[in-house]
């Protein structure tokens, strides 16, 4: 093992997990301000490749059992050129942060999620975030596959019917249009999806704090974390 390779698994990581509208964005961008250290977004990741094979005309439909489709997509997302300035995601210098929170982007992101030849495209970049002081990442396997020695590991999840409300009053106040029972369906759908994928399914991790937000605000969360991080020397 290199020097390198030692230093970054020095660096301590705490790994947030759980389902979609869980609140495990919010909580690791608050975690990431309160501790001063690097955030990643891992699920931006694959909403990014799902967008850009729309942008590019990549077909990924059967892509589970037509391996060219999933060399296809895995390629594309090898040769990605992703920036993270603040708030904006950049691909190959086009400003894709608005297009990649839409609905049907986060359905593709999972479509493309458990495609085995992906997943490993997308291993290295999601490592090469672990940098001194610290990282806090944000997504669906951070605790089981990417960072499996997370010095914490917390799974935030809540009902379905909660993630769906939270979703409904967020689209909502920024006047969009919006079904609930349509965005239950399509989160229950989900759900399906990950929890029962082949590759790296949504679970807690062995060693995992399992935390239920759905009737917990995210300033009492947070505080829960916290106070788990610092009973852990990570403060």
């Amino acid at each position: 093992m290199s020097r390198d390779s030692q230093a970054a698994l020095a660096v301590p990581v705490i790994a947030v997990d759980g389902p979609s509208g869980s609140g495990k964005g919010t909580l690791a961008r608050a975690l990431a301000d309160q501790l001063g250290w690097h955030l990643l977004d891992s699920g931006a990741l694959y909403r990014i490749v799902g967008a850009m094979c729309v942008r590019r005309g990549v077909d990924f439909s059967q892509a589970g059992q037509q391996p060219k489709q999933e060399r296809a997509v895995a390629a594309l997302a090898a040769g990605l050129d992703i920036r993270f300035t603040g708030a904006a995601v950049w691909v190959d210098e086009r400003d894709l942060t608005d297009e990649i929170r839409t609905e049907d982007a986060g359905a593709n992101a999972s479509k493309v999620a458990h495609l085995p030849a992906v997943r490993d495209a997308v291993l290295d970049l999601q490592r090469s975030f672990r940098r001194p002081p610290g990282l806090v990442a944000d997504g669906r396997d951070m605790g089981t596959v990417v960072f499996t020695d997370a010095a914490l590991k917390i799974f935030l999840d809540a009902s379905a019917e909660e993630r769906a409300q939270r979703r409904y009053k967020q689209l909502k106040n920024k006047g969009l249009s919006v079904s609930l029972r349509g965005l239950l369906a399509q989160i229950q759908d989900r759900d399906a999806r990950d929890r029962g994928r082949a590759v790296a399914p949504l679970k807690p991790a062995d060693d995992a704090i399992v935390v239920d937000s759905t009737s917990m605000s995210i300033e009492a969360v947070l505080e829960l974390v916290l106070t788990e991080a610092r009973h852990r020397g990570l403060c």
